[in-house]
């Protein structure tokens, strides 16, 4: 209840917008200021190619109207509904308030206003095409069905599959020190992060995810106190998707637990004891797409091989 409460209680005060509003002349200047520098097309940097942040491109029409990888973040006449809506009028202290502290500043008062009608009125972008690049061939115009992406199909076929999940179901996750928070707005899936937490997490701790083990999607175990022995509640999180191990004791032995794990696309080992007889332990998932193994003691011979076993994956050595 928190979410819609504080949105209707924040919409209650915002002062009133004369007259249509004009996305492009408008709104645009805005999105382009506070939100587009992490929310853009793919761009190198550094030798590293920089991703818009959860998937949410805002420099294009038809972009905005795919969405997260999580799903849509606009519905058209329902701000409450909308997800962007959403993460700009939580509280600027929340972890999901958009956009981050030091990124840039907050949407005014006047400017959350202004939002909040333009999605009233029907999220109408107007003329404006914005940037193409990468957009499905078969988008002709605004307001064509956008083809939800491999990833949205995959988060939506694990929701599908879920009954919703109330806050109180992960208290003893939250008093043990994780930060839960849901993708989205009634969203029954989940992400579990334990590097909040005041001293690295115990396996004791981590143990509480098991209540709620099918709703967590993404799992962040970096910097904490687990180890091979403690991974077998990860096993039991059959739906996880994004996994990160990073900066932890866990080595081979891990991965021999998490190797059926078929959802997995993420995983980052990156400073782990895994070496090339783990990654073996891998070969089987054919979904990951993405696996980091700095400063582990995965060799590049070890890389390589897990390369040719997964053609689709990306492999980061270094």
């Amino acid at each position: 209840m928190r979410k819609l409460f504080f949105s209707l209680s924040l919409a209650a005060t915002l002062p009133l917008v004369a007259g249509a509003v004009d996305f492009e002349k408008e709104l645009l200047p805005v999105f382009e200021a506070k939100c587009v520098e992490c929310h853009k097309a793919p761009y190198e940097e550094n030798g590293r190619t920089k991703k818009p942040k959860a998937g949410l491109r805002m420099d294009g029409a038809w972009a905005f109207e795919a969405g997260s990888e999580n799903g849509s973040v606009l519905k058209a006449g329902a701000p409450d509904k909308s997800e962007l809506f959403y993460r700009v009028t939580l509280p600027h202290d929340d972890d999901d308030f958009m956009p981050p502290s030091g990124k840039s500043d907050p949407l005014t008062e006047a400017e959350v206003a202004l939002f909040k009608k333009w999605i009233e009125e029907g999220a109408d972008f107007g003329d404006w095409i914005g940037n193409t690049e990468g957009k499905p061939a078969d988008i002709t115009k605004s307001g064509d069905k956008v083809p939800v992406s491999e990833i949205q199909e995959v988060y939506k076929r694990i929701a599908g599959s879920l009954p919703e999940l109330k806050e109180e179901q992960w208290a003893d996750v939250s008093e043990s020190g994780a930060r839960v928070a849901r993708l989205a707005i009634k969203s029954p899936l989940v992400s579990v992060d334990f590097r909040l937490s005041p001293e690295k997490a115990t396996p004791e701790a981590i143990g509480t995810i098991k209540t709620i083990a099918p709703h967590v999607t993404e799992l962040d175990l970096s910097k904490t106190a687990i180890g091979d022995d403690a991974l077998s509640i990860v096993a039991e999180t059959p739906n996880v998707i994004r996994l990160n191990l990073s900066q932890t004791e866990v080595g081979d032995g891990a991965l021999k637990q998490i190797g059926d794990l078929k959802e997995l696309r993420y995983l980052n080992l990156y400073g782990t004891q895994v070496s090339d007889a783990g990654l073996k332990h891998l070969y089987s998932l054919k979904n990951l797409e993405a696996i980091y193994l700095w400063q582990s003691k995965a060799s590049a011979k070890g890389a390589k091989a897990l390369e040719q076993a997964l053609p689709d994956a990306k492999v980061n050595l270094k």
